[in-house]
């Protein structure tokens, strides 16, 4: 199924971003909330996750078939692929960070710092290095709708950094709701989005940008851009360093210097964005209800 084209630009560099013919196609719905999109390379497909419904879906490139991938899933929200292949998921309901291996165990990464339980861990990017970043919001432990209802035992809403070795430390604690991350291509930054006004209506509904330094501690912060339309949420950078992230009416591209450039409008507020195909040149999308995609004449830069 295919909606009409929905490009919107707002600089002329985003014009040589799309192609004027493309179309945005739905490929599957009857979600309650879409989130955490990510390509499996070698099987030719994409896991994504339905929140409130505990499950994961997968969709296979090849046929365009969609089933389930793991039901119960720990009311799974972001995913992201190591530098193995290997399913990364961040867990709202397990409170944990989890990886599936070869052999289809799921295992625990991270559940606990400095011996309390996390709060439930959101959304994930993995570094060159083999190191795990992610964030720690309140989502999955709000209520039993994305997870299940209890008081936090952080007392703080963090980023944490789980490296190669199985040490988790954090590397930010100044954020109200940290909500999804990336890298930028050469690894020099990274990209946080706060999504604090979900849960106070002067907080923040922003992305913040930081320096990263070489032993991984972050610096500056600094608002890289505000949300004109809801709140961002997941995002991915391409080659160029060009960011791609959901919004409130479909999906932003920032250029490096923090200019929105253009948006693919959805009609469905997206939670989060994955490139994948073999040239990592489509765009899935996830929206509240369904996963939708586009191609693009860009490519996402290799995360995995």
């Amino acid at each position: 199924m295919t909606t009409t084209s929905c490009f919107e630009i707002l600089d002329e560099r985003f014009r040589r971003l799309f192609v004027g013919t493309a179309q945005l196609d739905r490929l599957h719905t009857g979600c309650r909330w879409a989130e955490g999109p990510a390509y499996l390379p070698a099987a030719r497909s994409l896991v994504w996750s339905d929140i409130p419904n505990d499950r994961m879906l997968r969709l296979d490139e090849c046929s365009s078939a969609v089933s389930v991938f793991r039901q119960p899933a720990g009311h799974s929200n972001g995913n992201t692929v190591d530098r193995s292949g290997r399913l990364v998921t961040c867990e709202h309901g397990g409170r944990r960070v989890s990886r599936t291996e070869f052999d289809g165990r799921v295992i625990t990464l991270a559940d606990r710092y400095d011996g309390k339980r996390l709060n439930s861990p959101n959304d994930a990017v993995v570094k060159s290095d083999g190191s795990i970043w992610f964030t720690d919001p309140t989502y999955g432990i709000d209520s039993d709708y994305e997870g299940h209802q209890a008081e936090s035992e952080q007392g703080a809403n963090r980023v944490y950094c789980l490296d190669a070795s199985g040490h988790l430390r954090v590397v930010a604690d100044d954020f109200v709701q940290p909500n999804g991350l990336a890298f930028s291509p050469d690894e020099k930054h990274l990209y946080i989005v706060d999504t604090g006004r979900s849960h106070r209506p002067d907080g923040p509904a922003h992305m913040r940008r930081f320096a990263v330094a070489e032993d991984g501690s972050l610096a500056s912060g600094d608002v890289f851009a505000d949300c004109t339309a809801g709140f961002f949420d997941g995002l991915r950078v391409d080659m160029q360093g060009r960011i791609w992230t959901s919004a409130g009416d479909g999906v932003h591209c920032y250029e490096p210097d923090g200019s929105l450039i253009g948006k693919i409008h959805v009609p469905e507020v997206v939670a989060n964005v994955c490139f994948g195909g073999p040239k990592r040149n489509y765009l899935y999308i996830c929206g509240t209800t369904s996963l939708y995609g586009v191609r693009l004449p860009v490519n996402g830069a290799k995360t995995f």
